[in-house]
């Protein structure tokens, strides 16, 4: 009997013991497929609407605008008429020591956004209280736009030296996601393409023309 019970025991600790195991294989393959190792779904592009400002600072003594701060502001307003959603909001100081000069310039301000590009409906003026914000504070132009975006980028969790699964590291791949995102023209087209341009009918003709008569190639020099 003794020995039928130790014979049972040992059959039962090989089952926990096998039981054991599938559990823990269980939980590695869950760890090891918690992190994709596809770089455009671990650093994937996302769409969402962000807010673009442009500060112009205004000294006190300022009459007028130079040609720069006018370069750059119809440069904001083109972004604008470009991506832009809604309104483009001028927020001017008020209660700082260069109000007044912000009033002179303001009609300045406002032209070279219409220069720019941007409606002037859809240019709408507001103030802030910027007693506290020194002599020279800012007008702050800003508008809302849908803006693509990847990353943060930098995150590095595991030790690079440690290849014994010979995958990339997880940070790879990041920048090129974030740089992708920050120079297309519009973030619409990473969701689909746009609608075809109309058929051209001259160079449509042109090309079935060519194709009918047959290839044009050269004339070989070789007489043999």
């Amino acid at each position: 009997m003794r020995s039928k019970a130790i014979v049972k025991s040992a059959g039962l600790l090989l089952l926990a013991a096998a039981v054991a195991g599938c559990a823990r294989t269980d939980r590695e393959q869950i760890e090891v497929g918690g992190i994709p190792l596809d770089y455009r779904a671990r650093h994937p592009i996302v769409l969402d609407e962000q807010e673009k400002t442009l500060d112009v600072p205004v000294a006190s003594g300022a009459r007028e605008l130079n040609i720069a701060v006018k370069s750059n502001i119809r440069g904001f307003a083109s972004e604008f008429a470009t991506a832009g959603t809604g309104s483009l909001f001028v927020i001017l100081p008020s209660g700082s020591p260069n109000a007044h000069a912000v009033r002179t310039v303001r009609s300045e301000i406002v032209q070279a956004l219409v220069d720019g590009g941007a409606p002037r409906n859809r240019v709408i003026m507001q103030h802030y209280d910027a007693g506290a914000h020194g002599s020279a504070a800012a007008v702050r132009l800003s508008f809302n736009a849908v803006t693509a975006s990847a990353g943060p980028c930098g995150n590095w969790p595991d030790d690079l030296t440690d290849t014994k699964y010979n995958r990339n590291y997880y940070d790879f791949g990041c920048s090129s996601q974030a740089n992708l995102a920050a120079i297309i023209a519009n973030p619409v087209d990473l969701m689909g393409p746009r609608q075809m341009s109309q058929i051209d009918a001259t160079e449509r003709a042109a090309v079935i023309q060519d194709y009918q008569s047959g290839p044009k190639g050269a004339v070989s020099e070789v007489g043999y």
